[in-house]
């Protein structure tokens, strides 16, 4: 499950490192705080998409695996986007979680280091292989 809110920039660059990387072997389920951020993720090759609050709340539990910016774990962010169901569910859900350091909030991340979006993306594709040997 990859998530994502506002333009959906992040979910859909996620999915297509992904979807060139692994293939269409893949089942990725786009998880939108919003409709544009869901259509975005789509287009970007996700097999199946979902909106809002209860959508997320209901498949977070049922995935193996969970993608996203690190505000999907903070309640209130994206600009009120992200419910505090939204991420408890997020937070919740015994799916593995692989968080890209990335936040237009009052959040910093002490020791991570400064890096493009497509060098993160490369680099949760790389654990993805490591701890999932059928992917």
């Amino acid at each position: 499950m990859v998530m994502d809110g506002q333009g959906g920039g992040i979910g859909a660059t996620l999915i297509k490192g992904l979807r060139e990387t692994m293939g269409n072997d893949l089942e990725i389920f786009a998880l939108g705080t919003n409709s544009i951020a869901t259509s975005r993720m789509m287009k970007a090759g996700a097999n199946r998409g979902a909106t809002g609050e209860n959508a997320i709340v209901r498949t977070s539990p049922v995935v193996d695996i969970i993608i996203g910016p690190i505000a999907i774990l903070m309640a209130n962010t994206m600009m009120g986007e992200v419910t505090p169901g939204m991420a408890e569910a997020v937070c919740s859900s015994p799916a593995r979680k692989f968080i890209i350091p990335l936040t237009q909030e009052k959040v910093r991340i002490v020791g991570i280091t400064d890096e493009p979006l497509p060098h993160l993306v490369n680099k949760v594709v790389e654990f993805i292989q490591e701890e999932y040997e059928y992917v």
